[in-house]
């Protein structure tokens, strides 16, 4: 495989302008009864990912949980995205076996021209016309959940129970402002004033976060949900790259106990830590922000192996799965090398 000259990576731009967080322009749904033109139909999407990516990651994720590999293929993208959008290099040839694409974007191109926002994961590709469908990262997952229920795997979770979704709403809605997107915020910030607000603003949160989990095993209710994904995804990645990248400095996720500990428990649920690369995740946030890292060189640290240590939240009750059952075996293609792994 064939790389792309160094100077060509990055995005220059992040850490020298205000941050905020573009809308998703493609809000097409992928329905049951395809009311938007595009039912749920095994084989015929490709969901787009990058393993560096939290809000991508999200669906790698519920499509494990769900089981959902066999009906929804999906392409990982080279974690070195460069400013013509999320590169296909880890392929042969710097292709994408199935859609035929050396760029995320010729995707986005075939739909629209002139889009605004940008390219972004994850993606989901209608593979026959090679047109993308929707990179509503707010939305695809909870999809996952719902709309695609006739393909899950037996056993699968309920990662959206309707009794609960209005509790789970309100804990992704803060999440989503103060931890999701608040880390951003802060590695991002151009003024030290407004640093400070989104980084005190971070760990407030996960303060709250912290006591409400001190005493049950999951955000909502006894069971995973779609709020734990999106907690996790910040969690993994919190002193990997938010610590020392971003300037989330207070506390690493380490020294709080109970997060620590509930970081754990997912990591080791299968579904969660089996697909997470922690080579990607840095080499991403380290390489891609020149506006942040000039130089682009790569931290050593931190030490990942903490992550397979005891956790002893089984104490708390609850079940993952409720009444079902694990995900299989990673699929021998999507198994996270042994590089990125604790």
């Amino acid at each position: 495989m064939t790389g792309m000259n160094d100077s060509s990576y990055g995005n220059s731009g992040y850490g020298r302008k205000p941050f905020q967080r573009s809308r998703s322009h493609f809000t097409d749904r992928i329905t049951a009864d395809g009311r938007d033109g595009w039912p749920v139909e095994a084989g015929r999407y490709r969901l787009v990912v990058s393993r560096a990516c939290p809000w991508a990651s999200r669906a790698v994720i519920s499509r494990r949980l769900l089981g959902l590999e066999p009906a929804l293929s999906m392409a990982i993208a080279d974690p070195l995205q460069d400013d013509r959008s999320w590169r296909f290099t880890l392929d042969q040839d710097d292709r994408d076996p199935v859609l035929g694409i050396r760029y995320l974007s010729e995707a986005y191109d075939r739909r629209e021209s002139d889009y605004p926002g940008g390219v972004s994961v994850p993606a989901i590709v209608d593979v026959p016309s090679g047109q993308l469908v929707t990179n509503d990262f707010q939305r695809i997952t909870l999809d996952l959940a719902t709309e695609w229920k006739d393909l899950h795997r037996e056993g699968a979770p309920d990662l959206y129970p309707e009794r609960l979704r209005g509790e789970i709403d309100e804990v992704m809605a803060g999440v989503y402002e103060d931890v999701n997107n608040g880390v951003y915020r802060a590695g991002f910030a151009t003024g030290q004033q407004q640093y400070e607000a989104a980084c005190a603003g971070v760990f407030r949160r996960l303060e709250q976060l912290a006591e409400r989990l001190r005493g049950q095993r999951y955000l909502v209710g006894e069971t995973l949900t779609e709020a734990d994904i999106r907690l996790f995804t910040t969690l993994v990645r919190f002193d990997a790259a938010y610590h020392g990248h971003f300037k989330c400095n207070r506390w690493k996720l380490t020294e709080n106990p109970v997060l620590w500990a509930y970081a754990r428990d997912l990591f080791q649920t299968p579904g969660f830590g089996d697909t997470v690369d922690f080579d990607h995740i840095k080499r991403h946030y380290y390489r891609v922000h020149t506006g942040i890292n000039p130089t682009r060189i790569v931290p050593l640290g931190p030490d990942s192996s903490g992550w397979s240590a005891p956790h002893h939240r089984e104490i708390l009750g609850g079940h993952p799965f409720g009444d079902g059952t694990p995900p299989g075996p990673v699929p021998s293609a999507e198994v996270v090398p042994a590089a990125g792994r604790p």
